[in-house]
Parts: structure tokens; C-alpha cells; sequence
């Protein structure tokens, strides 16, 4: 078991992204769902029988999607990466996230889905060649990923190389 579940508030619809992202990674399932009771109603406010937390897995990580209410709302303060191992990993995924989402919340390879939640979507290398020793190389690669909504590998690598 993951020693980290990340816990997820959703104002009533935590088991609709639960199945919104179990059917965009493929390697994910559904877990159990617990249900509000009459007890501590003067605290939850919720009707009895409806869905308190849908427990659900992504790539090996587990999650807990929580019927909290309105009171919060994700920010792009946190978000998920997912690391691609080709333009069509990162294509399919921008495509399936980004599905209902913001369109005016897409940059540098970040979107925001139809729940509000951001997602980082970068191919697999990125971080090294932010890394790379040579500031000129990491400068070029830097400035072209600003330029971009969804990363695009082949024109990363381009201005990485210098071409």
C-alpha cells in the first residue's frame, strides 16, 4: 500500500470523476464508495444514502474522492503530472483530461479538466533537459515551452538542439 492516498474534495460528484478518470488511465480501477448517514447531518448536510468517498486508482496510486460540498475548489496550486513516453501519450491524455475543461487554463503543458483539477502533461526526458549543464540549451527549451498550450516533443527537442 502507497504510504500517500491523495484526498480529493468534490462538491457531489466525486464518483463521476472517479469514473471520468478511471476510464482515461489505463491501468486504474474503481474502488468502494462509502454513502452519507442521518449521523452528523448537522455537520455534512447531505442527504442519506448519497455518496460520502469513492476510492479509485490511478496508475498504481490510489485516491479518495471526497463529497465535501462548495466551501472549496481546486486551485492550480496543486496538480497531477503525468509523464509521457511519446507525442501520442501526450496528445491522448491532453485530449481525455482537457475533455469539458478550461480552455483559457491551458499553458506550458498544463490544463485544467471539466472538475476543476490541473494536471501537468509532459513527455518523459523534459526534466532532464531542464536540467542539462548547458544554460543555453536549457534557455531555448524554456522559451519554446512558454510558447505552448500542449507540448509539442519534436519542437522542444528543436529548440533544445539549437535548430
Amino acid at each position: 500500500m502507497s504510504q500517500l492516498r491523495p484526498n480529493l474534495w468534490f462538491d457531489g460528484n466525486a464518483e463521476d470523476a472517479a469514473r471520468f478518470y478511471t476510464g482515461i488511465f489505463r491501468d486504474s480501477k474503481m474502488g468502494g464508495v462509502t454513502r452519507f448517514t442521518e449521523v452528523g447531518q448537522e455537520m455534512h448536510r447531505q442527504k442519506p444514502g448519497s455518496v460520502m468517498t469513492v476510492g479509485f486508482e490511478l496508475n498504481g496510486t490510489p485516491f479518495i474522492g471526497l463529497n465535501g460540498g462548495p466551501m472549496f475548489k481546486f486551485t492550480e496550486a496543486v496538480s497531477f503530472e503525468v509523464p509521457c513516453k511519446d507525442q501520442a501519450e501526450v496528445d491522448y491524455y491532453w485530449e481525455k483530461l482537457g475533455e469539458g475543461g478550461d480552455p483559457d487554463a491551458q499553458n506550458c503543458g498544463w490544463l485544467k479538466d471539466k472538475f476543476g483539477l490541473s494536471w501537468q502533461i509532459v513527455p518523459e526526458g523534459w526534466e532532464a533537459m531542464l536540467n542539462d549543464p548547458d544554460p543555453d540549451k536549457v534557455a531555448r527549451a524554456t522559451a519554446a515551452m512558454f510558447r505552448m498550450k500542449k507540448l509539442d516533443i519534436a519542437e522542444l527537442r528543436r529548440a533544445f538542439d539549437g535548430k
